[in-house]
Parts: C-alpha cells; sequence; structure tokens
C-alpha cells in the first residue's frame, strides 16, 4: 500500500516509466514539501533508474549551502519567492548528475502566512540542463498542511512531465 494519494502515485509511475525509457535523471530540491517529492517517486519500482539525489533545504541556510541561492536574493525576495524557486531549480542542476530537476518553497500553514504571502503560497520552478524552465506560482488556499504539501507534490509531478516533453 503507498503512502501517497493514488493520483500522486499514477504521476509517479509515468515519471519512472517515461524517465526510464527516455534515460532521463531527476534531482528534487525541496522545502515546504520536505522530500515528499522525492519520497512519491522512490516510492515506485525501478525509481532507482530515475532518481538522482534529492535536497531537502527547510531553512534559508541550507538553501544557500547546498543549492547556492544566493543571500541576496533571500534577502530581497524571501524564500517563498520565484526567485528563489528558480535558483533552488538551477542548484539542483548544478550539484548534481540530473537532467531534469524541480524545486519548490511555500507557505504550507497554518501559520506563516501573511497578507502578502499567504498560506497555500507555493513557488514551482522545473527546470532541464539545456536551460528550459517551467515556473507556477500556485496560490492553493488554506487546504491545511498536509492538502497544501500533496497539492504541491502533484502540481510538481505534472511539471516533470511537462518539460520532459518540450523535445
Amino acid at each position: 500500500m503507498s503512502l501517497f494519494p493514488p493520483a500522486v502515485e499514477t504521476l509517479a509511475s509515468r515519471i519512472v516509466s517515461q524517465f526510464t525509457q527516455r534515460n532521463l535523471t531527476v534531482a528534487t530540491a525541496e522545502s515546504c514539501t520536505g522530500g515528499l517529492i522525492a519520497g512519491a517517486l522512490t516510492e515506485i519500482s525501478g525509481s532507482s533508474a530515475v532518481v538522482d539525489r534529492g535536497f531537502v533545504t527547510y531553512s534559508n541556510r541550507a538553501k544557500v549551502e547546498m543549492l547556492g541561492v544566493d543571500e541576496k536574493v533571500l534577502g530581497s525576495f524571501g524564500a517563498v519567492s520565484r526567485e528563489t524557486a528558480l535558483q533552488m531549480a538551477a542548484g539542483a542542476l548544478r550539484h548534481s548528475g540530473a537532467d531534469l530537476a524541480v524545486a519548490v518553497t511555500g507557505v504550507a500553514g497554518p501559520t506563516g502566512g501573511t497578507a502578502e504571502k499567504p498560506v497555500g503560497l507555493v513557488h514551482i520552478a522545473a527546470r532541464r540542463r539545456d536551460g528550459r524552465l517551467i515556473h507556477r506560482e500556485m496560490r492553493y488556499g488554506d487546504l491545511g498542511r498536509d492538502g497544501i504539501r500533496m497539492a504541491t507534490v502533484t502540481t510538481a509531478l505534472e511539471m516533470l512531465l511537462d518539460l520532459a516533453a518540450k523535445d
């Protein structure tokens, strides 16, 4: 029995199958999901051919040290921003052997939201080694912490499939 909802398991299975066939690998850089994207992928048998590594960079210090996110970007835009998500994805590629990376940073709640950055705001960036990328600013609303995190996993997996299809 999977730890993840059937829709997430289906998406992860599609990634493992398609990426295996195409000899593609992935790295994850996760803040608000705390490793759930990598967990969803590694729940699938055969994922070792696809998953290169995952970075759980919950703190700003981890984002800087593990992914090379610029402290000035964090200071100017904050951890929950398009700019940070893009730098996280680029850093995951730079610090891995993966062909694609996905990065997520957001406010999962139930606390921590502000008027400018409410609970449910998540920035997701997927990037290929050749520079192609997708960014989405998601405003899930207050689905509860688990709901926001699982919605983020779902969107991130969909984005990986979308970006891999762009050949």
